[in-house]
């Protein structure tokens, strides 16, 4: 069987073991697709014969208004993915910075225009958090700096006043600061957190998604937020035109009003992250205090496969520079299914 390099993937655990597993693998909303997502995909559906609008004009319009930015620094993609790949195409880099352990699609796409990359490897004795040092690894060689805020798989925040730093040695060096906020808006706080009032400088572009939050990892909407207008129609022209289908402009239509699910989802991850977190360590794990709707956690290097043929799927973190295959991530679930994984691994170290 094919390994892939993300989580998520219920369709290869489908086909191996015949029945849909307990999946902790993907850090999107445990709630579901929001009610009136469904039904504005599915009223939708008569406008599938059209080609749908390539420059997303109506929902950039929306989210100009959601996010407090002009429309015209706003550029809708197939999901976060796309718009780091558009991006690196743009740009082109030769050299980039990027934090290990961090999302692998920065590297990856880094890699397809032929960038070197370089890796900051952040400590586990500091439970992987970005430190100051990391300013000094920023220099005029430096054409691209990648940071994840919260970072992915560590739940780790770098504090603003850090992140405002950053920004500003990239631009005395010349490079853009490219910061993935696409899971902050999990938290209740993520409004005093958000780097978006340092848009006003064109050497900042921020990734955000619907994918985590709104539970629409299947519909594949992102987008990015950047004051460099002439980088976004550039990004816009590096892929193909038609990257948002009409069904999924529909539902980030529709998701911007899921006002009341967005909040009870916050509710359900601060409520149920140190409950989880305190179960795991009542086990003997070792346990980060991360802030995302996700942990990393540390425990034996066969928990992973353990725990799949009894139903229950991980993130194996082997195949993230920087860590080894005693960590995993677990997504933050409802009430009852957290339950289930604690028991299941009490079963497993009884």
């Amino acid at each position: 069987m094919e390994n892939l390099v993300h989580g998520g993937d219920w369709a290869g655990y489908l086909a191996q073991f015949g029945r849909d597993a307990l999946d902790f693998s993907a850090n999107v909303s445990p709630l579901g697709l929001p009610e009136g997502v469904a039904k504005a995909i599915t009223a939708a559906l008569p406008t599938a014969d059209r080609y749908p609008d390539p420059l997303c004009r109506e929902l950039r319009a929306k989210l100009a208004l959601h996010e407090g930015v002009p429309a015209d620094h706003i550029l809708c993609g197939n999901g976060a993915a796309d718009l780091i790949f558009r991006l690196v195409w743009a740009k082109k880099p030769r050299r980039a910075l990027v934090t290990a352990p961090t999302f692998a699609e920065y590297a990856a796409a880094l890699e397809t225009v032929g960038c070197t990359v370089e890796r900051f490897i952040l400590q586990a004795a500091d439970d992987f958090a970005v430190p100051e040092a990391f300013l000094s690894a920023i220099d005029d060689r430096v054409d691209l700096v990648f940071l994840c805020q919260p970072n992915n798989p560590t739940g780790q925040l770098t504090p603003p006043d850090l992140v405002a730093r950053i920004l500003q040695r990239c631009t005395a060096c010349g490079a853009l600061l490219v910061l993935d906020e696409c899971f902050l808006d999990f938290l209740p706080d993520h409004a005093q957190l958000t780097a978006k009032p340092l848009l006003g400088s064109g050497d900042l572009l921020i990734l955000k998604a619907f994918t985590k939050l709104y539970g629409m990892a299947g519909v594949r909407l992102g987008y990015a937020l950047s004051a460099d207008t002439a980088l976004l129609d550039t990004m816009q022209h590096t892929g193909q035109p038609w990257a948002v289908s009409s069904l999924a402009q529909a539902a980030g239509l529709a998701a911007l009003d899921e006002t009341a699910y967005v909040e009870q989802v916050r509710a359900l991850i601060a409520a149920q992250r140190p409950l989880l977190a305190s179960g795991l360590r009542a086990l003997g794990l070792r346990v980060l205090d991360g802030r995302a709707n996700y942990l990393l956690f540390q425990g034996p290097e066969t928990l992973g496969e353990t725990l799949r043929q009894k139903g229950v799927v991980l993130r194996s973190c082997a195949n993230y520079p920087g860590l080894d295959g005693s960590w995993y991530r677990t997504a933050v679930r409802t009430a009852a299914e957290n339950e289930r994984l604690l028991q299941a691994l009490s079963e497993v170290f009884s």
